[in-house]
């Protein structure tokens, strides 16, 4: 198969094909160049010479559209393709429009091969770009962290179909890294004009079939997966009558492809330009991504828990307001079983249910009671608590992880992954339960000062002016949350194989729970491909 390039388009178009480019045109444009003002108030409000990997990732990723329902480009099921249809449906009787225009001023045109041209330049760097920052989020494996304790110790069918699809790429690192290098060499491809039919089709088979694994396992970015597979069978329309030509007839093909005359100034500019977008989004990206997969991980938490509490635990005794109660897998209140992550994560198990986050766990957030991985798809009474340790006091304060109603993530793509799961939600107007230990009272002010400098609980090569920014605004965050609160003492003792824990529960309670260490011979091994520092 060989590839003409010509400068020149000799070729008259049909009627047909001349609609369909304007109503192509039209489309593209639109749902490949944000609409969305977050989007640039975030670009702008990007501090460049403190980079965090979100922000690049936030221009990589967005969602545009033609909007007239309210629907979120990236839902769940088949209601976040609705912003396609409005799309199209707009892009159709526009086209019509344009075409009736040039007709009645007698200025139809026969071709549109430099406009053509120029529209695959837009979609060939908004498919890079975008693809980019998704797989760079598996080249170095966050997107599927490895399963924490508290999952571990999760029975199999208390976790979603979705949960279970992501656990089984977070057990084998390696193989997301692969995905990820698929993904990245894909979109860096659709940056040069001669690889990018090969670019094209991986990422059509590539992207294809997380678009089927999402609807498969009820996942929740089968829509943005599917975003790439579009842009990919548009960048591949003209070379379909060759590969079909070459692999099904098995005859000699060839292709001619229109590329301008660029003048050696505007030459140099274009080549300035490429290198740039390749300089940032390739190689500043990829050193992003490291820093963010060592020292503060995608969707784990980011700060170290107290090492001494770190494990698995089985529930020996446990009192609630002094009385005892004996261990019985009925009891809907009494704790059995607990695991202290190497993070700042308590998990206990009850035996009752619990509302189920249907989140994925991702986004934006930076505060660690935000990252709900650990939590999310998960049932079977597991109940996951965020921690801030006053390790003179031997106290925990600790606050539930589930929300009712998950954070807005990612903004600037409208409302993230799991918008379908936040607009159902609100729109049932579920109630929330009040807090009995209320925020004001949760920490007293004699040890606060210890938490206040939590944005320093990284490595300073992770102090973003995204993380600063977020955690200045921590206090008017945890206003607007509705979560439950603990207050406990703990001991450690017999070598650190047993915790003592004593203090109040959610309910104003006192609680005394004793803890013994149990080692889990898991057939699961993390290996040393690990995200996060906790030593």
């Amino acid at each position: 198969m060989s590839i003409n390039n010509s400068s020149l388009g000799s070729t008259r178009w049909t009627t047909f094909q001349l609609i369909a480019f304007r109503v192509s045109f039209i489309f593209f444009i639109i749902i490949a160049i944000p609409n969305n003002p977050l989007w640039y108030k975030q670009v702008f409000s990007i501090d460049w010479f403190n980079l965090d990997y979100r922000d690049l990732y936030d221009i990589c990723r967005f969602g545009s559209g033609v909007n007239w329902f309210g629907k979120t480009t990236f839902g769940y099921r088949l209601e976040g393709y609705s912003i396609w249809v409005n799309t199209l449906f707009f892009s159709i009787v526009a086209a019509l429009i344009w075409t009736f225009v040039l007709r009645l001023l007698k200025r139809e045109r026969s071709e549109y091969n430099r406009v053509f041209y120029w529209l695959n330049v837009v979609v060939r760097y908004r498919a890079g770009l975008g693809i980019i920052g998704f797989g760079f989020t598996k080249l170095f494996p966050v997107q599927m962290p490895y399963p924490s304790l508290g999952i571990l110790d999760t029975d199999y069918g208390d976790l979603t179909a979705q949960k279970i699809f992501w656990l089984s790429f977070g057990i084998v690192p390696w193989y997301q890294v692969f995905a990820g290098i698929l993904e990245v060499s894909a979109g860096t491809m659709l940056f040069f004009r001669k690889t990018v039919p090969i670019g094209a089709a991986l990422l059509v088979g590539a992207l294809g079939a997380i678009v089927v694994v999402n609807f498969a396992y009820d996942g929740g970015v089968h829509v943005y997966s599917s975003y790439f597979v579009l842009l990919s069978l548009f960048l591949l329309v003209p070379y379909y009558k060759p590969f079909y030509n070459l692999f099904v007839k098995e005859v000699a093909a060839k292709i001619e492809l229109y590329l301008p005359t660029f003048k050696p100034g505007i030459n140099a500019i274009r080549i300035g330009l490429k290198a740039l977008v390749l300089i940032v989004f390739v190689g500043i990206f990829f050193y992003l991504q490291y820093i963010d997969f060592r020292y503060d991980p995608y969707k784990q938490p980011s700060s170290a828990g107290v090492n001494e509490l770190r494990g698995t635990y089985n529930v020996t005794e446990f009192k609630l307001n002094g009385e005892t109660r004996l261990f019985n897998p009925y009891d809907s209140i009494r704790w059995q079983s607990a695991t202290f992550e190497k993070w700042s994560t308590l998990t206990f198990r009850v035996n009752r249910p619990l509302r189920l986050d249907l989140s994925n766990g991702g986004g934006d957030p930076k505060r660690d009671v935000n990252r709900s991985f650990e939590i999310s798809g998960v049932a079977g009474g597991q109940r996951v608590f965020h921690y801030y340790a006053d390790r003179d006091n031997k106290t925990l304060y600790l606050e539930d992880k589930f929300k009712l109603i998950p954070d807005e993530r990612n903004v600037t793509a409208g409302e993230g992954g799991d918008g379908g799961v936040r607009n159902y939600l609100k729109e049932q107007k579920l109630s929330t339960d009040t807090p009995a230990i209320s925020l004001a009272e949760w920490i007293p002010d004699s040890v606060k000062y210890k938490f206040a400098h939590e944005v320093n609980d990284v490595h300073p090569k992770a102090r973003t002016t995204r993380r600063i920014r977020e955690f200045a605004k921590a206090d008017e965050l945890a206003r607007k949350e509705t979560r439950q609160r603990f207050v406990l003492h703990y001991t450690v003792s017999d070598r650190g194989n047993r915790v003592i824990l004593s203090g109040i529960d959610e309910n104003r309670d006192s609680l005394y729970v004793v803890l013994d260490k149990v080692i889990k011979d898991y057939k699961l091994t993390p290996g040393k491909l690990v995200a996060g520092q906790y030593d």
